[in-house]
């Protein structure tokens, strides 16, 4: 955990970056071209698959990978927390609506809600399908060198939205350390994030408060920096990135056609036998 970061669930932009500038595992020799290929056609697969012992086996394929990539495997389970909230407050209300044998019911103010065992496979097929992305992404931010981040964002978007990409990189840096370090402050003087939450609950508001026009007032700072030093709107990656190379052209082929298949087989209407 770097010094700046405020909660261990939230991502650790500073150790994301770290990994990635000094990963030597295989991963890392992957062209970035390859990997960004991968997370699109991974996401087609997620969105049409909806059988949980194929969703089961991808998570557990890209988790396997970040285990074999040597990336830290308890930081990467404290950082599902926020998708898990995510998901769960979506899901967990769509769930009870689901036909099935019953698992749990009651009923609220006359309302009778029930959960079947359709309902629960609902909530672990979205679940996994969200950790699955969660899980390739940081496979890749982590095995990827900042500059070829960079040069794919430069390349693939177009102005400003590939500004806004490269420049918010940077501005999410000094947020997190700015949060970290107001925490800090708040501890070293008997505070707490539950009893602020509880007893000064005005307080930690103002904390976040500051927190963000501080941010804003070191944005303001790193701009005049750079427009000092010449910028113009237009921040221009120079830095090559590799080429897939044929390895990576024929995996990238050979998922396309699972990916195509998949689609087939799970968009096509089944056949209605008339008797």
């Amino acid at each position: 955990m770097s010094a700046g970061e405020p909660f261990r669930h939230i991502p650790d932009i500073a150790l994301i970056t770290w990994h990635a500038e000094r990963n030597r595992s295989a991963f890392s020799i992957v062209s970035p071209w390859t990997k960004i290929a991968f997370l699109f056609l991974l996401v087609i697969i997620v969105t049409v698959v909806r059988s949980f012992p194929v969703i089961l086996l991808l998570f557990l394929g890209t988790f396997t990978a970040c285990a074999i990539a040597g990336l830290p495997l308890r930081k990467i389970v404290l950082w599902y927390t926020l998708p898990i909230i995510f998901v769960l407050s979506l899901v967990g209300i769509m769930a009870w609506g689901e036909p099935g044998n019953p698992v749990l019911s009651f009923t609220i103010a006359g309302y009778n809600a029930t959960l079947t065992d359709a309902g629960l496979l609902l909530i672990f097929v979205l679940l996994l399908k969200a950790l699955i992305i969660v899980t390739y992404s940081l496979l890749v931010l982590m095995t990827t060198r900042y500059n070829h981040v960079a040069g794919l964002i430069d390349r693939i978007f177009p102005d400003p939205i590939n500004q806004i990409f490269l420049l918010s990189y940077r501005f999410l840096f000094l947020t997190i350390s700015l949060t970290g370090s107001l925490l800090k402050s708040i501890n070293s003087r008997g505070g707490g994030m539950i009893r602020s939450l509880r007893v000064q609950g005005r307080i930690f508001a103002q904390v976040f408060a500051l927190t963000f026009i501080r941010s804003l007032d070191r944005a303001e700072r790193v701009h005049s920096a750079m427009a000092s030093r010449g910028y113009c709107g237009i921040y221009a990656t120079a830095s090559p990135v590799p080429a897939p190379s044929v390895r990576g052209t024929i995996c990238i082929i050979a998922l396309s056609v699972i990916t195509l298949a998949l689609v087939a087989a799970y968009m096509t209407p089944p056949e209605v036998v008339i008797p």
